[in-house]
């Protein structure tokens, strides 16, 4: 447990580290320029920067290959779901069209032969997602259940990203319980794994949530990604069929059910959800 522990402070501080260097760097260079390609118009119509979301993909592939006790292809895994799923969500940051919403509107496009970005981002992350699960699986059966985990985890996670810190939020309630399970089940790699993301997502919530920047479809997805990895190399196979129907559950109810409205309407997620952010009123 001691050296779980360890390994998780470890993992956590380096994500951060880098994350918070990654940031620091990219908007030194850029700055929130309100023509800019990586500026958007927030919830109150204020300019934005997602740049933090190629921060957090940048500090978080850093942190995963230096993070301590990693086997081999975990960092390549970590590289291949993180990184592979911020570039394909970079790219629907920048690219992406409003013309076909959610899931289901992005492959209804396709089956008309209309290949959108938010196509391009699923068929992508899907793959990337594989392909992280097949460095950490055990048979075709585990690689198809986790690849599926990882992917969907990516698609969730950014579905939160509709209001400052929400995304993170979600984050750390998931992946904090994961993180002290690995820290108290003796699993140092899952530890270190786990802490990397969350380390880098609690040293960007502050701008996140002073709504001077996003994590955008690039952020977001990485977010969910990584920790959908670490949450595949910690739960047995039940554990990770759960994990998938739950994934597959929350993302079908969200092409009816506007996650915004739930929580605003209840008390406890609400207040979550307000905590750290301005007063609705501000402007």
């Amino acid at each position: 447990m001691a050296r779980s522990l360890l390994y998780a402070l470890a993992g956590a501080a380096i994500g951060a580290a880098a994350a918070r260097a990654a940031y620091t760097a990219l908007t030194r260079a850029r700055g929130v320029d309100p023509g800019s390609r990586w500026t958007r118009k927030n919830h109150r119509g204020e300019a934005v920067t997602l740049l933090e979301g190629p921060a957090f993909v940048a500090g978080a592939g850093a942190a995963a290959a230096l993070a301590p006790g990693l086997p081999p292809r975990v960092p390549l895994a970590a590289l291949l779901a993180g990184a592979g799923s911020g570039a394909l969500g970079a790219y629907d940051d920048l690219y992406g069209t409003t013309s076909s919403k959610g899931f289901k509107g992005h492959l209804t496009a396709l089956a008309r032969g209309e290949v959108t970005s938010g196509a391009v981002k699923i068929l992508g992350i899907g793959a990337t997602g594989l392909g992280a699960a097949a460095l950490v699986s055990r048979g075709p059966a585990d690689t198809l259940v986790n690849g599926a985990a990882i992917a969907g985890a990516a698609n969730l996670a950014n579905l939160f990203d509709l209001r400052p810190g929400r995304a993170i939020k979600v984050g750390l309630l998931t992946g904090g319980p994961l993180l002290v399970s690995a820290v108290a089940g003796g699993s140092p790699a899952t530890a270190a794994l786990a802490a990397v993301p969350l380390g880098a997502a609690v040293a960007l919530l502050p701008d996140d949530l002073g709504e001077r920047a996003m994590l955008g479809d690039a952020g977001a997805n990485a977010l969910g990604a990584l920790l959908g990895l670490a949450a595949v190399t910690r739960l047995g196979r039940p554990g990770r069929l759960v994990l998938l129907g739950t994934v597959a559950a929350l993302t079908a109810a969200s092409e009816k059910i506007s996650f915004t409205k739930v929580i605003a309407g209840n008390r406890v997620l609400n207040r979550l959800d307000l905590l750290g952010r301005r007063p609705a009123q501000t402007v």
